[in-house]
């Protein structure tokens, strides 16, 4: 059997490494001169800088896995117990995030009122249509506006670099939407939650993400460089693919290296590709499969890293980072203190922080120039953390169309989706676009694809 898998990204080395690995031959394909997608790391004058992501969760197995298989763990880096401090800045300071119910009481985030109306949630009851609603809406129903502001907008920025106004609620945090489907509301959820895991035994985690954030000790570099070594002559680089024709058994891709142009056939392709880039390239095939594709939504975000001497810095960087509510009208989504989450980031005696700016609510802000977006996050350092200092290492990271953003009716479109695709055999669908845009995500979604067609390949054999 062979395979061809088109997008060098976490998802396209993953999946490809499963397939090489279940015996079979497999050949990326990847437009630029490197791989790894958004996952990249520049080790610069003692610094270690992610451009995209700077770890996982463990609280899932899927990465952790794919790390054991390729015999990495001693390059597991975990986060330091600063990472677990994460602050919202709100009415012109940095606030903590409560990390349990009476530290909740006793924080300043929210106000009296606001509190009531969050424990308030117990007594609204569920929504009987099986609609999928913005993540607004439904926070508004269910624990209030001042929630939404404080606690569920800077969660969207953080991880989607989102609207909470357009989100996806089903497709984004599905754990939320099953706890209110399934048990008729959030804390009745938690607490019905709690009480099986008592009696299994088990910790209970809460509706998010758990577990701790964890990388690797050159940074996620790591993990790709492992992943491209394992595959090694697989991986064509600095290759166009033109387009795809069904044959009778397969199909025929046609691609350029260079100035020649080549055709190849395969029994199965997989498109680990953005959506907007997999719509293009089936364009011919299905106009439906196409326009659905292109629907898929994508927030521009830039990320400004920014390297400081520790001394007299004006913040003891002791936390996570932080993130920014709308309502502030401040011109970032938040900061991560790199170099206080995984010590390693910065030389001794230096700092590593990176800014987040642009996504959904400020797209525009994302595409200004290297030399605005470092005005922008010196200046609002200044306000937020009372930083004077200027940088000793500056690298400014751009993503025109960085994070898919799962826009209500996302779930259905994907639905559709997936069944166009399934009517061609041999056709696969493996990228964070669709159901998840975490690295434990991509994981996941490509050993489930891999497996699929080692399957299909032991049917015809």
């Amino acid at each position: 059997m062979k395979v061809a898998v088109i997008g060098a990204g976490i998802s396209g080395l993953s999946v490809a490494f499963y397939l090489k690995k279940g015996g079979v031959e497999v050949k990326v394909f990847e437009k630029k001169k490197t791989v790894g997608g958004k996952m990249k790391t520049i080790h610069e004058d003692g610094y270690i800088i992610e451009t995209g992501p700077n770890g996982f969760l463990d609280g899932k197995p899927y990465t952790l896995n794919l790390v054991k298989e390729l015999g990495i763990e001693s390059k597991l880096y975990r986060s330091s117990d600063k990472a677990r401090k994460r602050f919202i800045y709100t009415n012109g300071r940095l606030v903590r995030l409560p990390e349990n119910p009476i530290a909740f009481l006793a924080s300043y985030l929210l106000s009296w009122k606001g509190k009531l109306r969050l424990v308030g949630e117990f007594l609204v009851p569920p929504k009987k249509e099986d609609i999928d609603e913005s993540l607004s809406k439904f926070a508004k129903r269910r624990i209030g506006e001042e929630a939404l502001e404080k606690l569920l907008d800077p969660m969207v920025a953080g991880i989607f670099a989102g609207d909470p106004d357009r989100l996806s609620l089903k497709a984004a945090f599905p754990a939320i939407y099953y706890l209110e489907k399934q048990y008729g509301g959030l804390i009745k959820g938690l607490i019905a939650k709690m009480k099986e895991a008592k009696k299994s035994g088990k910790k209970s985690g809460p509706a998010g993400p758990g577990g701790v954030l964890t990388s690797f000790k050159g940074g996620v570099k790591d993990l790709i460089d492992s992943l491209s070594e394992f595959l090694g002559n697989s991986i064509e680089t600095e290759v166009e693919i033109l387009g795809l024709d069904r044959i009778e058994k397969g199909w025929k891709v046609k691609y350029k290296k260079g100035n020649e142009v080549f055709e190849e056939t395969f029994d199965a392709v997989v498109f680990s590709t953005p959506a907007y880039v997999t719509a293009k390239l089936l364009n011919d095939l299905n106009l439906e499969l196409s326009r659905l594709l292109s629907e898929i939504e994508y927030s521009p975000i830039s990320v400004v890293a920014l390297g400081f001497e520790k001394k007299g810095l004006g913040h003891d960087l002791d936390g996570f980072g932080f993130l920014v509510p709308r309502s502030e009208k401040r011109k970032i989504l938040g900061a991560l203190w790199d170099s206080s989450v995984f010590p390693n980031r910065a030389p001794s005696g230096k700092v590593l922080i990176r800014v987040m700016i642009g996504g959904a609510r400020q797209p525009e802000l994302a595409l200004l120039s290297d030399e605005e977006l470092v005005n922008i996050a010196l200046k609002e350092l200044r306000r937020i953390m009372k930083i004077r200092h200027y940088p000793e290492k500056i690298k400014v990271f751009k993503h025109e169309k960085g994070i898919p953003h799962y826009t209500v009716g996302h779930a259905e479109r994907v639905e559709r989706i997936f069944k166009l695709i399934s009517k061609y055999t041999g056709l696969y669908l493996c990228n964070n676009a669709y159901t998840g845009v975490g690295v434990n995500d991509c994981t996941k979604a490509a050993k489930e694809t891999a497996e699929k067609i080692l399957v299909s390949g032991e049917r015809e054999g």
